[in-house]
C-alpha cells in the first residue's frame, strides 16, 4: 500500500515524502483519508509560533480530517471497515480524574495530539485508537465532515454557554470557530444572533451561517451590554475584553481564541461588578464530538458552508500560504490526498 505524506521536519521546513502506512494494532484503526482541514494551529506549526509543549518535531500535521476505514487491527469490530469516519484528536488516557469527569480533552496524562505530537491527516492515509472514531452515516459528505473538528472545539463552547430560545446572541469573530458557531447557536432560535467581525464582506456568509447581522468590532461596541451570551472566537489582542464588554450585566461568556501575544485587557474589576458568568475551552470533549456529529448528521450544521478552498495534498505550501491571506469567502481551506 503506498501512501505520501506532508512533513514539517522543523519550522519553515516542509515536504512530501513517501510513507508506508502503520498497519493497525490491537484497538486501532487505519483510515484512508478523504479530505484533510487546514487551521491557524497548523499555520503556527509551520511557522515555529506553536508554544513547544505542543508540537513534537518532525510531525505530519492534519488534526482536521474525514475519510474511511480500511483496515482494523485485534479486538476491533470487523463492521467498520469500509465505514465513513471523522476522529477525535487527544489521545486521552481514559483513567486520569479529568478523563472520568468527562474532560477528556483536559487529560492528566499529558498533551498528545493527532497531528502535533503524532502524525495527522496530511497523509493519504491515518492510524489511529478506533476508540476515537465517530461513524458517520454511509452517504455523508466527507468533505463537509472534515470540518467537524473545529466544529466540535466550538460545540464544546456552545454546551457551555447554554443558549436559550429568544435570547440576545453575539459571536466575536467571524472565522472558521465563529461561523460553525453561529451554525450551532442559530439552531437554538435566538431573537438577535450578531457576528462581530472586522471584514464587512463576510456579511453574507455570516447570514447564510445563521445571522441576523455582521457588525464591525467598533460599531458592536455601541451595543456593549446588550447580549445575554457571548461566544469569542477569535483569538487576537482585545477580542476577549470586547466579548466581556458586549455581554449584559448577569450575562454568559465563554472564550475560544488563544491571542498569539499575550493580551493583558481583560478586566477583572468589569467581569466582578458585571457579575458575569465566565467560562473557555481548550479544544473538545467526546461530549462536544456527539454533539457536532448529531448536529452534521441531523443537518442543523453544514460545515461546507465555509469551506473557500481546496488543493491537493502536493501543494500544501501554497494552501499554508492562502491561509495567512485573509480574504471575504476563503474561511477554511482543505487538503485532498
Amino acid at each position: 500500500m503506498t501512501s505520501r505524506a506532508v512533513i514539517i521536519d522543523r519550522p519553515g521546513e516542509l515536504r512530501i515524502a513517501p510513507a508506508e502506512p502503520r498497519r493497525p494494532g490491537p484497538e486501532e484503526a487505519l483510515v484512508r483519508v478523504a479530505w484533510s482541514g487546514i487551521c491557524g494551529s497548523d499555520r503556527e506549526v509551520f511557522t515555529g509560533h506553536r508554544p513547544a509543549e505542543l508540537v513534537r518535531y518532525p510531525v505530519v500535521p492534519g488534526h482536521e480530517w474525514s475519510g474511511t476505514v480500511v483496515e482494523v487491527g485485534a479486538d476491533v469490530t470487523a463492521d467498520l471497515v469500509g465505514r465513513p469516519v471523522v476522529g477525535e484528536g487527544f489521545r486521552n488516557c481514559q483513567v486520569c480524574e479529568a478523563c472520568r469527569r468527562g474532560e477528556n480533552n483536559l487529560c492528566g496524562g499529558g498533551y498528545d495530539e493527532t497531528g502535533f505530537t503524532r502524525p495527522g491527516a496530511w497523509s493519504d492515509h491515518l492510524t489511529l485508537p478506533a476508540r476515537l472514531l465517530h461513524v458517520l452515516p454511509e452517504h455523508a459528505d466527507l468533505r463537509a465532515a472534515a470540518v467537524l473538528e473545529p466544529a466540535a472545539c466550538v460545540a464544546e463552547a456552545c454546551l457551555k454557554l447554554g443558549a436559550a430560545a429568544g435570547e440576545r446572541i453575539a459571536v466575536v469573530g467571524g472565522g472558521s470557530l465563529g461561523l460553525l458557531a453561529a451554525q450551532l447557536l442559530a439552531a437554538a432560535s435566538p431573537a438577535e444572533l450578531v457576528v462581530v467581525d472586522p471584514e464587512p464582506g463576510r456579511a453574507e456568509l455570516a447570514a447564510a451561517c445563521g445571522a441576523t447581522e455582521l457588525l464591525g468590532p467598533e460599531q458592536a461596541g455601541r451595543r456593549a451590554g446588550r447580549f445575554d451570551a457571548v461566544l469569542e472566537a477569535a483569538g487576537a489582542r482585545g477580542t476577549s475584553d470586547l466579548a466581556t464588554r458586549l455581554a449584559r450585566r448577569g450575562g454568559r461568556v465563554v472564550l475560544t481564541g488563544v491571542p498569539a501575544a499575550d493580551d493583558r485587557t481583560l478586566s477583572a474589576s468589569h467581569l466582578v461588578l458585571s457579575q458575569l458568568t465566565l467560562h473557555t475551552v481548550f479544544g473538545a470533549s467526546s461530549r462536544a464530538w456527539v454533539h457536532a456529529v448529531r448536529a452534521f448528521v441531523a443537518g442543523v450544521l453544514d460545515p461546507s458552508r465555509i469551506v473557500g478552498r481546496e488543493f491537493g495534498l502536493e501543494d500544501a505550501a501554497t494552501a499554508l500560504r492562502l491561509l495567512g491571506e485573509r480574504r471575504d469567502r476563503v474561511v477554511k481551506v482543505l487538503l485532498r490526498p
